[in-house]
């Protein structure tokens, strides 16, 4: 195993810009579920930033390409972990996707995101073409479609579609044919409609609401309404800490999880938001910068997969809060409550100061 110089080599701007997005997320918990059922959920996130750090520095110990050596059984494990939420799954608003262990219940579909990462990094990277050729697509298509399918029959359309960007930009990075690109974007505009026909009715009135969320004010569309009556309301500096009249008033629904960027946004206002998304940028900047040093294909591919899968957490539930997307359930990351994305996301992490502690192998 490739070892590194020390721990000085060791990403630590982006530990401590992770550090202080998740700090203000266990802030915004507390304000949001103050004198609430859910009070006690922003220590749980502490202890849940604690266990990440520590899943983060395991992760970044092993070396990425013994893990991308394993990744035939991890992925039939991700595969039939996620058949088996079937059968021993909790099931929690009608819906099948955690398991229970050790007296915690864990999301699998959230840690599949590493094995997909990995998945898509090995293959393109052991390619010996300058292009992906539709072979490659079919394949890789397949092998990223079963996982996803599976989430989404849980139903859990929102994470179901979060393996599909890694899949994208590797590709797009990797080189394909502009004809190609067309059959893809032809394909999909045929599917939709089948795919409409296998969507929960919950589901449906999601993507009907989010063209007019007014037309069922009181029922689907009542989370898009609020969550826009949060962010305005924020103005310029906020309403302060504890002080969100939509937040505190239980308007907004679970605004401490998918909805925690509108509590945020009553609360801390513009600059805040501005801030925040600033840190995000930063956060991104230095995964994309640890891409562009890495010290193989391999590794570039790794770190690219975490930026466009942050990314488009980031774009989709921000998206979702002030109305320009349709609500998925997708959670903020290093904000939203919760610890299976919690610690999803700093193996990720775990995985971008992988790639980048190997530059300095012997």
């Amino acid at each position: 195993m490739a070892q590194y110089r020390s721990f000085r080599d060791f990403d630590w701007p982006l530990v401590a810009i992770a550090l202080i997005i998740a700090s203000v997320g266990v802030l915004q918990i507390f304000s949001a579920t103050h004198d609430t059922r859910w009070q006690d959920a922003w220590w749980k996130q502490i202890i849940w930033i604690g266990v990440g750090l520590l899943l983060m520095w395991i992760v970044s110990l092993i070396d990425y390409h013994m893990l991308l050596g394993q990744i035939p059984m991890l992925y039939v494990g991700s595969v039939a972990s996620l058949i088996a939420v079937f059968a021993v799954g909790k099931l929690v608003f009608g819906s099948r996707r955690w398991i229970r262990l050790f007296g915690f219940n864990f999301q699998i579909s959230e840690f599949v995101k590493l094995v997909i990462i990995l998945l898509v990094a090995r293959y393109l990277s052991e390619l010996h073409r300058d292009e992906v050729s539709i072979r490659d697509l079919w394949k890789l298509g397949g092998l990223v479609g079963i996982p996803a399918a599976l989430v989404i029959y849980q139903p859990d359309l929102g994470t179901g579609l979060t393996y599909l960007p890694i899949l994208a930009v590797g590709i797009l990075i990797a080189g394909i044919r502009w004809r190609y690109l067309a059959v893809i974007a032809l394909g999909v505009a045929l599917v939709l409609p089948v795919g409409w026909m296998f969507l929960k009715d919950y589901q449906r009135a999601r993507l009907v609401t989010f063209i007019d969320p007014a037309a069922d004010p009181k029922g689907s569309g009542y989370q898009v309404i609020q969550s826009k009556i949060a962010v305005g309301d924020g103005g310029v500096w906020g309403r302060g800490v504890t002080h969100g009249t939509q937040t505190q008033l239980r308007f907004l629904p679970v605004p401490h999880t998918d909805f925690i960027f509108s509590a945020f946004a009553e609360e801390h206002g513009f600059i805040g938001v501005s801030v925040v998304l600033g840190l995000y940028f930063l956060l991104l900047m230095q995964i994309v910068q640890n891409a562009q040093r890495a010290p193989d294909r391999a590794g570039m591919y790794i770190c690219m997969g975490v930026a466009t899968l942050l990314l488009f957490h980031i774009l989709v539930n921000v998206g979702m809060v002030v109305g320009t997307m349709p609500v998925t359930g997708i959670p903020l990351p290093l904000m939203s409550s919760g610890g299976s994305n919690m610690f999803s996301v700093f193996m990720m992490l775990g995985l971008v100061n992988n790639v980048r502690l190997r530059r300095f192998a012997n």
